[in-house]
Parts: C-alpha cells; sequence; structure tokens
C-alpha cells in the first residue's frame, strides 16, 4: 500500500479525503511533507547547472506547494472539527512546520542559487509577471531574514517558532471558551421577545443536553438573537458578559499570551531592519507603512465622528425613554432594533422567512451566471468532513471547469465561530494552456433548518454569504498562470475588495428577487420590505463605522505604542486607548482584545484597518455596475478580466485603474455608507 493510500495528508486527488483524515495521520503526513521538500531544497541548492527558471524558481514554487497543500486541510480541520485529538497532533508537529517556513527563506545555498538566476540573461528577459513573480520571490526571502548573519537567522527561526505556538495557543483558548459557556432557562418569560426560530434551536440544544426548557449558548446566532431582541435587560447582559469573557479568565486566559505575541512581533521586525511591525507588515501592502495606515484610520474617525456622535445621542435618547440611562453595551443591539421598527417598520425577523438558504444559494449562483457568465453546479460527495457539508463546481461560459469549493454553512461546538473561506489547491497551467481546476471552501455559522422549517438567513446572512462567496470567485477565476501571483495572494488591504463588492447586490432590487422566495408561500420579498430595508440602510452607520475605525485604531497602536514591560495588562491598556472613541468607560471596557482572532491568529495583525480600506475602493467599484445596469454582462466581464481573475498580476492600484479608468473616489464609501455630511 502506498503512503498516499496509507495517509490521505500525502493523497495527490483533487477531491481531497476529508472524510479520512483522522489525527493519527497528521504527525506521520506532515513529517513526510516536510522530510521530501527539504530534501528538495537540498538538491536545488547543490545542483551544479546553471540556474533557469524551470530549474530554480519553478522547483521552488512547486516543493514549497506541496507542503502548503498538504498542511492546509488539517488546519481547515481544526476550524471545522477540532477534538482534543486532532489539537494535541497538531501541537505535536507546528514547531517543525513552523521551524520548516522559516529555515526554508534562511536557507543559504537557496538563496544564493535564486540571487544567481536573477542575474542571468533568461531572468532580464522574463515578461511582466514572471519578472513580479521572480522579483516579489527575492524580497520575500528578504524580508524572512535571508541576509541575516548567523545568529539572527538563528533567532528569527526561534521568534517564529514561538509565534506559531502562541497564536495556536490563542485561538484554541477562544474556542475552548467560547464551548464551554451554556445556560439553560426554564423560565419562558425571560426570554420574551426572543424569535421563533432561536428558540426552537435552544430549545433542541436543551434536549440534546437533557434538560428541560432551553439553552443558551455563545456561537454567533444564538448571541445575536439574545442581545438583539430579548426584552430582559438581565438575561442580555448576562450574555454579553460572558461572551466578554471569553479569553479573559482561566483556563482560558490569553491575557498573558498577548505582550509575549506583540513583543516577538517587535522583535522580529527590529531584527529584520523595520522600525516596527507595521511598517514590516505594511510594506507590501497598498498603505506601504504603518503611518500611511495610521493617517488613513484618523483621517476616517474624523469624517465618521459626526455621524457618530448623532447616532450616540439618539441611543441615549432612546435609553432614557426606556428606562435605560445610562445605556449600556448590552442594550445597544436591542435599542438598533426597536428604532429601525418604530423609524422603519422593519423587523429583521419579517426579513427572514423570505431568505431560506437554498432559494438565496440559487439566486446567487443564477446571479453569477448572469453577471460573470460563470455557472455553479452542486454534485454529491462522500469525502466530507460532515454531512452537512456540500459540494459545488463553477464552470466557465465553455463549461471548463474552472473550480470547485465545499461550503460548510451551520454552526457545530467542534467549529470555530465566524464565517471564512480558504483556498485548498490553486490550478496550475496544464499542455493545453489552461489552468488545472482550483478548490476551495466557504464556511458560516447561520442557523440551522429544523423539523418544521428550513435554514432562513437574517439580510446580515446573506451578505456574510455574499462577502465569502466573493473570496471564493477570486480564487477559483484565477487565471494567472504562476499560482503565487493569482486568486487571493494579493495585499492584505486589496483582498476584500472582491468580497466586499459581492455584498452590494445584496441590497438591489433586480438581485433580491432571484434571492427571496417565502418559505411558505414562495412569494418575493415586497416591494415595501425592500423599501424600508433601503430607509434603513444607513441607520447607526456611524456607529458601526466607528466601532470598526477603532478595532483598526487599537491594531495599529498595540503593534507600535504598547510597551509589554512599562504598560501592564494590555486589556486595559486598550480600554483606555478606546475611551475617547465610545459612548463611556463601559463601552470602552467592552472590547474584545483577549478574544480577537483577527488579530492575534487570523491573519489581520496589523492589518485590521484594510477592511475599512477596501470598502473604500469596492465602494467605488460598484458604482460602475449601478451606472451601466447591475447584471451587464460587458461590466461584469471586465471586471472578471481585469480584476477579479488578476489576482496579483499587477499592482492593486493599476488594477483598479484598468477597470475604473480612473483613480478611487473616497467619498463613495461616505456616500454609501453615511449619506449626508452630519
Amino acid at each position: 500500500m502506498s503512503d498516499a493510500e496509507q495517509n490521505p495528508l500525502l493523497s495527490s486527488s483533487f477531491r481531497i479525503p476529508f472524510h479520512r483524515i483522522r489525527p493519527e495521520h497528521v504527525a506521520p503526513g506532515v513529517r513526510t511533507l516536510i522530510s521530501r521538500a527539504e530534501g528538495a531544497v537540498d538538491e536545488l541548492a547543490a545542483e551544479e547547472t546553471p540556474p533557469t527558471w524551470a530549474n530554480t524558481l519553478g522547483r521552488l514554487d512547486e516543493l514549497v506547494r506541496e507542503v502548503r497543500e498538504g498542511t492546509t486541510p488539517v488546519q481547515h480541520m481544526l476550524a471545522v472539527a477540532e477534538s482534543p485529538e486532532f489539537r494535541e497532533a497538531w501541537a505535536e508537529v507546528l514547531p517543525e512546520i513552523s521551524s520548516f517556513w522559516t529555515r526554508l527563506h534562511l536557507h543559504r545555498g537557496l538563496w544564493e542559487r535564486l540571487q544567481a538566476f536573477a542575474d542571468t540573461d533568461e531572468a532580464g528577459e522574463l515578461d511582466d509577471l514572471a519578472r513580479r513573480h521572480l522579483e516579489k520571490t527575492l524580497r520575500e526571502f528578504r524580508r524572512s531574514g535571508a541576509d541575516l548573519p548567523p545568529e539572527g537567522r538563528e533567532r528569527l527561526e526561534a521568534i517564529q517558532v514561538e509565534l506559531a505556538r502562541l497564536e495556536q495557543d490563542f485561538s484554541e483558548n477562544v474556542l475552548d471558551a467560547t464551548a464551554d459557556w451554556s445556560l439553560n432557562v426554564t423560565d419562558p418569560a425571560e426570554l420574551e421577545g426572543i424569535p421563533e426560530d432561536a428558540m426552537d434551536r435552544f430549545r433542541r440544544r436543551a434536549e440534546s443536553d437533557g434538560d428541560e426548557g432551553w439553552t443558551l449558548t455563545l456561537d454567533a446566532p444564538s448571541v445575536q438573537a439574545i442581545l438583539k431582541h430579548a426584552r430582559s435587560r438581565e438575561l442580555r447582559e448576562t450574555v454579553h458578559q460572558a461572551y466578554l469573557q471569553r479569553g479573559r479568565a482561566e483556563p482560558w486566559d490569553n491575557r498573558s499570551l498577548i505582550p509575549r505575541i506583540l513583543e516577538l512581533r517587535q522583535e522580529k521586525a527590529r531584527l529584520l531592519g523595520y522600525p516596527d511591525f507595521p511598517d514590516f507588515r505594511l510594506e507590501e501592502q497598498m498603505a506601504r507603512s504603518g503611518e500611511q495606515a495610521r493617517e488613513f484610520v484618523r483621517g476616517m474617525i474624523e469624517r465618521t465622528r459626526p455621524y457618530w456622535e448623532g447616532d450616540l445621542e439618539t441611543l441615549r435618547e432612546a435609553g432614557a425613554q426606556r428606562q435605560m440611562d445610562p445605556i449600556r453595551p448590552w442594550d445597544v443591539s436591542f435599542l438598533i432594533e426597536q428604532l429601525r421598527r418604530e423609524r422603519f417598520q422593519l423587523d429583521e425577523e419579517e426579513l427572514r422567512p423570505y431568505f431560506p438558504l437554498d432559494r438565496v444559494l440559487e439566486g446567487m449562483f443564477e446571479l453569477t451566471h448572469r453577471v460573470f457568465g460563470l455557472r455553479v453546479e452542486e454534485d454529491e460527495l462522500d469525502e466530507v468532513w460532515h454531512p452537512d457539508v456540500r459540494y459545488f463546481r463553477l464552470l466557465d461560459q465553455d463549461g471548463t471547469l474552472m473550480g470547485a469549493f465545499y461550503a460548510d454553512f451551520f454552526p457545530r461546538p467542534e467549529k470555530r465561530q465566524g464565517a471564512w473561506m480558504n483556498d485548498f489547491i490553486h490550478g496550475r497551467p496544464g499542455s493545453n494552456g489552461r489552468l488545472s481546476p482550483h478548490l476551495g471552501v466557504i464556511c458560516t455559522n447561520v442557523p440551522p433548518p429544523s423539523e418544521e422549517r428550513p435554514a432562513l438567513l437574517t439580510h446580515r446572512d446573506v451578505e456574510t454569504l455574499f462577502h465569502e462567496f466573493g473570496h471564493l470567485l477570486h480564487h477559483c477565476t484565477s487565471r494567472v498562470p504562476i499560482p503565487e501571483r493569482g486568486g487571493i495572494n494579493v495585499p492584505w488591504d486589496w483582498v476584500e475588495v472582491p468580497s466586499q463588492l459581492m455584498e452590494n447586490w445584496t441590497w438591489e432590487r433586480d438581485a433580491l428577487d432571484l434571492l427571496t422566495r417565502h418559505w411558505k408561500t414562495g412569494e418575493p420579498l415586497p416591494d415595501h420590505l425592500h423599501q424600508r430595508m433601503l430607509r434603513a440602510r444607513r441607520f447607526m452607520g456611524g456607529w458601526a463605522q466607528m466601532r470598526q475605525l477603532s478595532f483598526g485604531l487599537l491594531d495599529l497602536a498595540l503593534h507600535t505604542e504598547y510597551d509589554p514591560e512599562t504598560d501592564g495588562d494590555p486589556v486595559e491598556w486598550v480600554t483606555e486607548l478606546l475611551v475617547p472613541y465610545s459612548a463611556d468607560r463601559s463601552f470602552a471596557e467592552s472590547h474584545p482584545l483577549p478574544a480577537f482572532l483577527h488579530l492575534f491568529s487570523g491573519g489581520y495583525a496589523a492589518s485590521y484597518y484594510s477592511y475599512l480600506w477596501s470598502e473604500v475602493m469596492e465602494a467605488d467599484l460598484f458604482t460602475r455596475f449601478l451606472e451601466r445596469g447591475i447584471f451587464d454582462r460587458e461590466t461584469g466581464t471586465r471586471y472578471l478580466e481585469s480584476i477579479l481573475s488578476a489576482g496579483d498580476r499587477a499592482d492593486p492600484d493599476e488594477l483598479f485603474r484598468s477597470f475604473m479608468e480612473r483613480d478611487p473616489d473616497p467619498e463613495a464609501l461616505i456616500r454609501r455608507n453615511l449619506g449626508e455630511a452630519a
């Protein structure tokens, strides 16, 4: 029996055998991948023939791909099917993986061969894409310590290994703290106001635990249902505080991990010759430097502040009228929902029956066909990690398979919170000149179906689904023949543009006609409800945007101003930082730092600003669709060719101009989200 037959992590199958992956496969599979790659690196570095693209950079790309595509399924399983056994297996090999990636860029012989190739006539005659890839690869090696002296290289490897372990510990603590908490309620009066859909889920959870009544948990749909709709202020406070406490208490306390993670990131940046971690991180992004990112955030805060102050006054007045004076953090979502009903006659639960999941998917795929000429078809697949997982194929206009993706929609205790997209396989050029198919996954945590009704989404859930599908299209439509320069391998403050752009269609009447059908009557979303949605779209926009900006602010400040040796508890430090951007101190204290996965295990360190940066771009891009028609195929094709399928073929600002034929208009975001000047 071959290694691949024995260990699914070594399989070369396009359809990854997730159903066979077990914890006992992790250590031997990962070690085999690393061993093969290390041998290939040594052979490449010792090669005596003159360096060429094929025998140098091409070989390097291939061995990197094999390790990355072999280990990604394990990381995915930890996100969707986590268990103590998987966690232990991953922890065993995580130092070895981190060390491998660090040593790869510190391999003296490999670095010398890459430099030798860069000096060849062939390198001087490369086309624009290949030249870009070579230059970016050389910069990646320099940014990873290739030019460091031996003692610096040794220290950098130790930093990387420790950081990987700490970031994994941080993530596991949040998952455990989230899964551990529950509250059983037997008096229905305590749950007054909570929608029937959520009550049904709470009841089924209690039944599965062998309890009477209703059991509340900290999964996102449950928390949102309570904070938005529960009339009991005491219950809202209980759930809010439990959610806030994740990562703040033993045995899952992340507060001691944060200073060390920040300290190591700063040491790494300075070791590599940068003033601080943001300057290191952002050098290859659109912002280029920490100061430019901070300037962007500061400018957006000043533009947003008048709208935020108006929203805050509205909330305080509403709270006072309801004997909530002063308002507290657990009151805000409830008050916003109450005001939305009063001012716009809009209840998000009134919209939910019109968004059954299958109809939303059907409409989203039809929209994709109309705008981009792409077709999505569902396939039956056994090789999945859970029975709820679905599998789809993405075809171009000629019926050629461009990519495929898994979809995992519903929450489970062993699945992490939130929504995300991940890339498993990047297509490579074949003998026919076309790329082989790409493979990815989208995950959400929307309320599951029950025996009585299908899975019904809020409009925000629909936006989230479109967002992740936008990432998926960015990956699966890539036509860049060098995988490292294709798909979502783009600057971090550009990667959110295709995902956020897709959200815009969920507000348009013609698109909603595709997405909505009442699950009982089959009726599309009535026009009067759509008009109410539009009138309410900017409601509390200043409040929401200031919260997003405050997270970008604390991210950059933590990575530049916080000193672990002198500034004490980072949780308290961030509280003081946020007071000027908060309603009062209790709101400043309600920040998510000890459970902030984006910053400490999710890839957004020193880059949380990128959500708003990208939103400025996509708000402007969508104006072209509004001008030409939201289903206009010519516009969709131009966007597909110039941005969506272009990956990192060129700098983002060049891609933007190729589509819009001008520079971005930053006012487009203000007009869409906030309206006229406050």
